[in-house]
């Protein structure tokens, strides 16, 4: 099987754990490293044994490269992706797909028009965990879903991330930094959102940084770090997300979906593995569902791996360019309907993603 060749732009943290799994991927041949610090990609290349490393505009105008996986920080994403758009390149994304539902919007009408692919992060849902509810869910094992609950409560970055100012401007936030794992899982579990409403706020003006880097610096907060939000699904069901930086401890779920027959427990969407519980009208106690054995451990960098099967057969992505801007306009249309103090109605919709084969690598 020929491999598709991969360049990666942005080597900062994250860019570990794709590098060490897409140079291990056996459809995958990581050409090339770039970031606007040469010496940081010259590094991670040297760490991952990649043969090049370089600028970002040497990486894209390189032919033999196929995908650009875009690991640069939210503000970067779409300035990134439409110039690897351009020069007719396929394009993962990290999360979140762009800032604005506009930039979301070029870039799927510019991949469209170069006829190449567009997707992204997260690929957490193809792991074991989610793919594991996806077939209790598939096989009728609680009923039709009527509802589901998602929470992610912690109190920020500041005090663990080397540098985590951006995680508090425009494309941050707690919404638009994990919001993407918790609405991607809900939308490959049950399918697109027609309609949002949603409450925002800023809780703290600024925050200081406690981890060792830069300990003791300021930022200025300039997205909502609380946001809660009702989600009407297309087949009718309904969710409940809060997303927050402002929270200091909870005993509260990940994700639950309930059924017409039973309930479901699903594992953390940041995770590939995780413990998945069912538990059925007329039980008394939750029961573990087993997992397939591939896929459990970090394996970032699986959805650049689906693409590249896509592009060899021609099909779709399961991580698409469809699903990573409905989840982005879901994001987009909750702040707006903080701000409007409206139902939200979404001019986007996508496939729920098939299912991945199974797997006991």
């Amino acid at each position: 099987m020929d491999k598709v060749k991969v360049g990666v732009v942005g080597c900062g943290v994250i860019s570990a754990s794709y590098l060490k799994n897409m140079t291990q991927a056996e459809g995958l041949a990581v050409a090339a490293c770039a970031d606007v610090l040469v010496d940081r990609a010259q590094a991670r290349a040297a760490e991952f044994g990649v043969p090049w490393a370089g600028t970002v505009e040497d990486l894209l105008a390189d032919p033999s490269i196929a995908i650009v996986v875009n690991l640069t920080i939210p503000a970067a994403h779409y300035a990134v992706a439409r110039a690897a758009l351009e020069a007719g390149k396929s394009v993962y994304n990290e999360k979140p797909l762009a800032l604005t539902r506009e930039e979301g919007q070029t870039l799927v009408r510019l991949a469209r028009e170069k006829g190449v692919l567009l997707g992204g992060a997260p690929d957490t849902f193809l792991g074991a965990g989610l793919q594991t509810c996806r077939a209790v869910i598939d096989e009728g094992v609680i009923g039709r879903p009527v509802a589901a609950t998602a929470f992610l409560l912690n109190h920020g970055h500041e005090s663990w991330h080397p540098d985590p100012a951006f995680y508090y401007q425009p494309g941050g936030g707690p919404l638009f930094d994990m919001g993407p794992y918790y609405l991607t899982a809900l939308v490959s579990l049950m399918g697109p959102v027609r309609r949002v409403a949603a409450s925002a706020q800023t809780t703290f003006a600024e925050r200081t940084i406690t981890s060792k880097a830069r300990r003791g610096e300021t930022i200025q907060v300039n997205t909502p770090t609380h946001i809660a939000a009702t989600l009407d699904f297309a087949d009718g069901a309904v969710g409940t997300l809060i997303t927050s930086f402002d929270v200091w401890a909870h005993s509260l779920p990940r994700i639950e979906i309930y059924g017409t027959e039973g309930s479901l427990s699903v594992p953390d969407p940041n995770n590939f593995g995780g413990e998945v519980k069912v538990r059925r009208m007329g039980e008394t106690d939750w029961r573990d569902v087993p997992l397939d054995e591939g896929r459990v451990d970090n394996a970032r960098g699986l959805g650049v791996a689906d693409m590249a099967e896509a592009l060899r057969t021609g099909r779709t992505p399961r991580a698409s360019g469809d699903l990573t801007f409905h989840v982005l306009d879901i994001m987009q249309a909750c702040l707006e309907s903080s701000a409007s103090g409206q139902h939200i109605e979404l001019q986007s919709a996508c496939e729920r993603p098939a299912p991945l084969p199974q797997t006991t690598a």
